[in-house]
């Protein structure tokens, strides 16, 4: 109970209706709504996540006040368009990859749809090789891809995560027996702070890392 209390307290930041919310850059309009509401209905799959883990993903970009934001798997671009609305509100830039073809333009597609091309880039490609590629460092990663490669992602993207920065790691309730090592590794790391939360029924780790 206490720890779905705390989550509850934080989606509360940004969800209270008011005009507030209305004034901030980050604020969920009709127009978005709609279109998340229509990923979710097509969503067969099940492969975008809840829209309690969504609203907490805005929440942790907008409280890190995260400026590189790296997500590795779009899917559709439901949790892109979660994670660029944190991204109006920390003034940052989502890169977003997507291995699968038709999912890649699905999810650029919505994020255009969306009025988010400004601050979320979707990428098709495979996310190995695509991650060298880009410049700089991140501070927020959203790890959302094929399970038994968490712990791959995972060794690739920490030397490039800035201290003070935050790994989030999704399905790790649901979906931990396909993820072990990884679950090992981020609970034992003596570089970072780790818990596990559950917005939603699938559970999503955050790591924070040490300065």
């Amino acid at each position: 109970m206490k720890r779905l209390s705390v989550v509850a307290l934080l989606l509360a930041l940004f969800v209270v209706p008011g005009v507030a919310q209305q004034k901030s850059p980050g604020a969920l309009t009709p127009q978005i709504e709609t279109i998340l509401k229509s990923i979710k209905a097509a969503d067969k799959g099940l492969l975008a996540v809840s829209e309690e883990d969504g609203r907490f993903l805005r929440v942790l970009v907008a409280m890190r006040n995260a400026k590189s934001v790296l997500e590795i798997g779009a899917a559709s671009g439901y949790s892109g368009i979660w994670l660029g609305l944190g991204a109006r509100e920390s003034h940052g830039h989502v890169v977003s990859i997507e291995f699968d073809p038709p999912r890649a333009k699905e999810a650029a597609d919505n994020i255009r749809k969306a009025g988010l091309t400004d601050v979320v880039r979707v990428i098709h490609g495979d996310a190995f090789a695509e991650i060298p590629k880009l410049q700089g460092t991140f501070d927020l990663v959203f790890l959302d891809a094929w399970k038994p490669d968490y712990k791959r992602f995972f060794d690739m993207v920490y030397p490039r995560l800035d201290p003070g920065g935050v790994f989030l790691a999704h399905n790790v309730v649901n979906k931990a027996s396909e993820m072990e090592p990884f679950l090992k590794t981020i609970q034992t790391h003596p570089g970072l702070f780790t818990s596990v939360v559950s917005p939603g029924s699938e559970g999503m780790s955050v790591s924070y890392k040490l300065r």
